[in-house]
Parts: C-alpha cells; structure tokens; sequence
C-alpha cells in the first residue's frame, strides 16, 4: 500500500530545528491503539526510506474537516491552519 506524507522541517520555538512526518492515513477501525500502531509503523517506514523524523502525525478527513493524530505538539501545530501539500510517497 502506498501512503503519500509530507516531510517538513520548521524552526523550534526553543530554537534548533524539528523534522517531522504528516501521513495521509488512518486506521480502519480509527481506535486510539489502531491509530497509534499505525502511526508508529508509518514513522519506521519512513525513517527506513533515510527521512529524518523527531515528531510524526496521521492527517485524515472527518466530517467534512482535517482530523491529525500523534505527537501533541505537532498536532497542536497542525491545527493551526496547516493543509496538507505531500511531497513524499511510501509503501509499507
């Protein structure tokens, strides 16, 4: 199966830099444990194809809006206003 993500790099606000992986995806069932196995799985994947990830999510529509899953700080970020531009795409 193939799973398009985008691979960002934005400023941290404690300075430095944060790497991180939005995939379009979530689990069939869209449980917390689903979600989680399915974020983790797609974050090894990735970093298995040489991209660095410090914080990774899922990104998926629900109710006719963007829905993000995973770490709470990107999440947080995401929702912000971020749409999805995929730049990457991997099979896993």
């Amino acid at each position: 199966m193939k799973v398009k993500l985008a691979h960002l790099r934005e400023r941290a606000r404690a300075g430095g830099w944060i790497d991180f992986a939005v995939f379009d995806a979530r689990s069939t069932s869209n449980t917390e444990s689903a979600n989680s196995e399915l974020l983790t799985e797609l974050t090894a994947a990735a970093r298995n194809a040489g991209l660095k990830v410090d914080q990774s999510a899922l990104a998926y529509g629900q109710g006719g809006r963007i829905r993000f899953y995973g770490d709470k700080n990107l999440v947080d970020y995401l929702s912000g206003g971020w749409s999805p531009q995929w730049t990457h795409e991997i099979d896993v």
